[in-house]
């Protein structure tokens, strides 16, 4: 058994129900069920005694060290985190209380539990730890892509947030022994992402008639993954990964944001054409949210090189299924986008005129 913590959020509930399907191994799942974590996404487990719930706290520590010691996993995988750079920017002391205060106390129970395994079960523990590329900070137009040696230098609430947190991961390994791996990803889209995000955000406002709110001059640049490409990396990390390393996760997909939502609104076009014309009559430039990161590019070579991981979708395959899937799943949709997701839209988006 392996326990997942944040396992019902966008990535860890496409990790959970891929590691499910492909190895059949338990999981223990963990979250604490926020705004972004839905058991909608999970609904297709339902009655499946390979999945256990839990919700709860990554900084409950007496939870913690009691679902460890009843169950016993051979690793851990975060991916318990907020994770949404607007919303730190409005309120960041979640953003500290999760991201940095939680991982703390999960170490700890981690580190007290790994200490009292038997040698075999201590050799083959693994804790993962799930970051991005945020913490890299922002690079120019001719700059080399983040490796896993670029310094630090995050620019956001939240991405100072997964900083610390990333150091604390690397500490508890230095220090302690613990059996630790670094993951630092990309942008992710695909199945099951909350709309607060780009890409989602854009189909539902899409398919709606309502504006398309492009930050600054819309060329702030990311590099995409497909959630399911992440998936299989990080299998590929908890397997193989040596000890104590950080591995970086890229689509090898760098695009601008106009970009991307140029090509969701060609692709709604195509899939569930608009009456009133093409959808991107709706783009609409809208002011730049603070200490926007003007670009970000992965290097994603050492794990192709020491684990043979390579993404499988382009992001044209990956950004054709993505917007199939919220077309297809119009109940999740509607149940997603209720009270909390219309409140956050009032609140970041009225004030730059897109709402």
């Amino acid at each position: 058994m392996i326990l997942v913590t944040g396992g019902a959020g966008f990535i860890g509930s496409n990790f959970v129900l891929d590691w499910l399907r492909d190895l059949g191994e338990p999981v223990l799942n963990l979250d604490k069920l926020t705004y972004a974590g839905n058991l909608e996404n999970l609904a297709s487990l339902k009655g499946d005694p390979r999945h256990i719930f839990v919700q709860g706290d990554i900084g409950d520590r007496a939870l913690v060290e009691r679902l460890l010691r009843e169950h016993r996993p051979r690793a851990i995988v975060n991916f318990a985190a907020e994770s949404h750079v607007d919303r730190s920017i409005h309120g960041p002391e979640d953003f500290i209380q999760t991201n940095v205060v939680g991982s703390f106390h999960l170490l700890e129970e981690a580190r007290g539990y790994w200490q009292g395994l038997p040698e075999r079960e201590r050799l083959d523990f693994r804790f993962l730890h799930v970051s991005t590329d945020e913490v890299y900070g922002s690079l120019g137009p001719g700059d080399p892509p983040f490796t896993e040696t670029t310094p630090y230098a995050p620019n956001s609430p939240y991405s100072a947030s997964k900083a610390a947190s990333d150091h604390l991961v690397r500490a508890y390994h230095h220090t302690y022994g613990l059996p630790t791996l670094t993951t630092n990803c990309s942008n992710n889209y695909g199945p099951y992402q909350f709309p607060e995000k780009l890409i989602p955000l854009m189909i539902l406002n899409a398919v709606q008639g309502k504006p398309l709110p492009i930050y600054g001059d819309g060329l702030n640049v990311r590099d995409w993954l497909y959630v399911g490409d992440h998936c299989t990396a990080i299998r590929a990390v908890l397997a193989r990964g040596r000890v104590g390393q950080t591995y970086n996760i890229g689509g090898w997909n760098e695009k601008p944001n106009i970009e991307i939502v140029k090509t969701v609104c060609d692709l709604l076009d195509e899939l569930r054409p608009d009456p009133a014309g093409p959808h991107a009559r709706l783009l609409t430039y809208v002011q730049d949210r603070p200490g926007h990161d003007r670009r970000y590019a992965i290097d994603a070579r050492k794990i192709e090189r020491e684990l043979g991981w390579r993404p499988a979708e382009t992001f044209d395959t990956g950004i054709r299924k993505t917007v199939r899937w919220y077309l297809d799943n119009v109940a999740w949709v509607e149940h997603v986008a209720s009270g909390e997701y219309r409140h956050w839209l009032e609140q970041n988006y009225k004030a730059r005129g897109a709402v």
